[in-house]
């Protein structure tokens, strides 16, 4: 079974428009928290390391 995580700050916020995330066994799963039936993002850890970074830094993406 999975273990999809959402951010702490999320909940505090009451925000509802959030991403959760899980370690899935090679890649890392990102999807949104509304819709969570919808499907998944996998990104290597690599990349989503390097997403967090270019997050972190506010910039825009491709």
């Amino acid at each position: 079974m999975t273990t999809w995580r959402k951010s702490s700050r999320s909940a505090n916020s009451g925000q509802e428009d959030c991403v959760e995330l899980a370690r899935l066994t090679r890649t890392v799963g990102i999807r949104d928290s509304k819709s969570p039936d919808a499907g998944h993002l996998n990104l290597s850890p690599e990349t989503f390391t390097a997403l967090i970074a270019q997050v972190k830094r506010d910039e825009p993406s491709i």
